[in-house]
């Protein structure tokens, strides 16, 4: 099976009734899976017929196809493309990662809620050149991770791997905890200002406690 061509009749319609399918569609792939996901579900939260879907999308193996391109490509233009992988500072780094992701999930939620589940699942059947294009996304996401990171920066004491995990892991749970926090609300209404200065707060503390002062890194 070929990459899939773009759907027409779909990205024919107006973008309201795209967006409603697309977010129906989504968020049960992303609920159930391939296997388990039930386009009897879709239509009716999408509030159309069921011939309707089919008429776009011969199956339902073709929508879920559809959906993981359209996924990687919002990932890819709404979030990858626009860090900055030349940044030597990790701290630095991974700020900027953890700030455009969260931005990019509050625009695209039911998008990166359903790509946890398509990076994972082995079983869906995708076109050969979609599993391709999973595999390539990941890559950029190491290489924007890990890539020109200047582990100078950290104590001379510490075992500089060691520091780098202990700093994700740091950024990666505040992120996840404040998702939680917020979950079921919306996100785009939210003031994060304060959440932000609450996380450079924890940043500081991180630095000064794995990087090298002025003085010791002389």
């Amino acid at each position: 099976m070929e990459v899939i061509a773009i759907v027409e009749r779909f990205e024919n319609l107006e973008e309201r009734k795209q967006r409603t399918i697309r977010q129906a569609a989504l968020a049960e792939f992303a609920a159930h899976g391939y296997a388990k996901a039930s386009t009897n579900r879709i239509v009716k939260a999408a509030g159309i017929g069921k011939g309707m879907l089919f008429y776009y999308f011969t199956s339902k193996q073709e929508l879920y196809a559809y959906l993981v391109k359209y996924s990687l490509e919002t990932i890819q233009s709404r979030f990858l493309d626009r860090v900055d992988g030349k940044e030597p500072d990790m701290i630095e780094r991974l700020t900027q990662l953890a700030r455009l992701k969260m931005e990019a999930q509050i625009e695209n939620e039911e998008v990166f809620n359903f790509s946890s589940v398509f990076m994972q699942e082995n079983d869906a059947p995708l076109p050969d050149g979609l599993a391709v294009k999973i595999g390539e996304l990941k890559q950029t996401g190491y290489r924007l991770m890990y890539e020109g990171i200047d582990k100078s920066r950290f104590r001379k004491d510490a075992d500089p791997d060691k520091v780098f995990h202990l700093i994700r892991w740091s950024i990666d749970g505040f992120q996840q905890e404040l998702l939680a926090k917020l979950s079921g609300q919306n996100l785009a209404e939210i003031d994060f200002a304060p959440y932000w200065d609450e996380f450079y707060g924890y940043l500081a503390i991180l630095k000064r406690s794995f990087y090298e002062t002025e003085g010791e890194s002389s």
